[in-house]
């Protein structure tokens, strides 16, 4: 659980996004290097890393945002800036790709409990 001035939330998602035409470009030393960027942006903007993993094709985040920053704002932050630092450190990136990253990306919430546990709780509570 976390909390700013005035919400306390706990607020998860996995993300999942792709370079353009899911080119398989993000291998060594790229990954690496964007698996640096990643976490050091995360934590620049405040928000939590819980797992991350580069994969050639595609990249997988497990994150804790603020809901008042907002996930999408947070993806992005990492978009744009990855995108920026390894074009200019990558040469070859610019060579092969108008831009990095796919404007799409997927996002779902990351939860403790079921669907039907949290209806049953909302439901009991009237009770009470």
């Amino acid at each position: 659980m976390r909390s700013n001035s005035n919400v306390v939330y706990i607020c998860r998602y996995h993300i999942i996004f792709c370079p353009k035409y899911r080119r398989k470009v993000l291998m060594p030393p790229i990954d690496e290097r964007l698996k640096i960027i990643l976490a050091e942006q995360i934590e620049r903007w405040g928000q939590e890393l819980i797992e991350l993993e580069v994969m050639p094709d595609h990249v997988h985040l497990l994150v804790g945002c603020d809901p008042q920053f907002g996930i999408h704002r947070l993806v992005k932050l990492l978009k744009g800036y990855s995108s920026h630092a390894l074009r200019a450190e990558f040469p070859v990136l610019k060579r092969r790709l108008p831009s990095l990253w796919t404007n799409a990306y997927f996002c779902a919430t990351v939860g403790g409990v079921t669907l039907d546990t949290l209806k049953r709780y909302v439901e009991t509570q009237k009770g009470r």
